[in-house]
């Protein structure tokens, strides 16, 4: 149901999450999340534009997040890369459908139940699970 783009911004910031804010390069933050250094870079720019994340120049400097960890959530990333697209209307144009059909109307409200679970979720919720799971496994050196 993610994209790939969504994927790799959750994989991002939760390694900054997880770094207690000292800067990651791109370079190392692409090393670490196993996502390609190009898409990276992509998504880094978007992550910035939304105002999650941002650039340090020079030694010593890399990305890192603009708040605390537990002020941001799982849907506040999405949102920033890829955000899910509810179904408003008809997605076939007909006009006898005023309202959104059986199936439509059940797909959108499982689509606002995947937003409202992703808003509930911080990414330091992700970082401190309890699942016995270092997130991003063992790159983190944790």
């Amino acid at each position: 149901m993610l994209s790939k783009t969504a994927e790799y911004a959750l994989r991002a910031v939760v390694c900054m999450g997880s770094q207690s804010g000292v800067p990651e390069s791109a370079d190392r933050l692409a090393e670490q999340t196993k996502v390609p250094r190009r898409y990276l870079t992509r998504v880094l720019q978007d992550l910035a534009a939304a105002g999650l994340v941002r650039s340090r120049p020079g030694p010593g400097g890399g990305y890192e997040l603009t708040r605390d960890a537990k002020k941001i959530s799982i849907l506040d990333v999405v949102d920033s890369v890829d955000p899910i697209q509810r179904i408003r209307h008809c997605p076939l144009g007909l006009k006898s459908h005023t309202s959104l059909c059986p199936l439509h109307a059940e797909l959108d409200r499982a689509y606002a139940a995947t937003q409202a679970s992703f808003a509930g979720v911080t990414i330091q919720d992700v970082v401190d699970s309890s699942s016995g799971i270092v997130p991003l496994c063992e790159s983190l050196g944790k």
